[in-house]
């Protein structure tokens, strides 16, 4: 089990909360982060929690998009309760495609701002963990604090 933080030494450390997470494979693989108070995509080509760093390119994210990730994650999170409830099933799914309209739909829409663009800065992300959960509304479970490329 990975260490724990507090939500306020997190802050305190410049680490940002992670609110969305459509992509996870040993760790995030992509995501909206708070940088500096802003909403930052990340996209991680390699992450792995047991060594660190992780490489990965990051930029800004407007303010529609932002409203249509965290309504997307929304409709995750809350399947993903429900899964976890025991009232859902695996097939239940909405990354499947065809379960839920909305969330589809948001797929299409989002799939265009979650492609690097040419200028995205390649920072090295540092990933801790507020033992909150990990699947919730409001985001996961983790924050990520950034540095520039080594």
């Amino acid at each position: 089990m990975a260490e724990t933080w507090d939500e306020q030494q997190l802050i305190a450390d410049w680490f940002g909360h992670v609110c969305v997470e459509p992509a996870w494979y040993d760790g995030p693989c992509s995501g909206l982060v708070g940088i500096d108070g802003v909403a930052h995509y990340f996209q991680c080509d390699d992450v792995d929690f047991s060594r660190a760093p992780d490489e990965c390119f990051v930029w800004p994210a407007s303010e529609i998009p932002v409203t249509l990730e965290r309504e997307q994650w929304g409709i995750f999170a809350r399947r993903n309760q429900r899964y976890e409830a025991g009232t859902a099933d695996i097939e239940s799914h909405p990354g499947q495609g065809g379960i839920d309209a909305r969330y589809d739909e948001l797929e299409a829409l989002l799939a265009p701002q979650r492609q690097a663009p040419a200028d995205a800065r390649r920072l090295v992300a540092e990933w801790r963990f507020d033992g909150e959960g990990r699947y919730r509304v409001d985001g996961v479970g983790h924050w990520g604090r950034w540095s520039p490329d080594r």
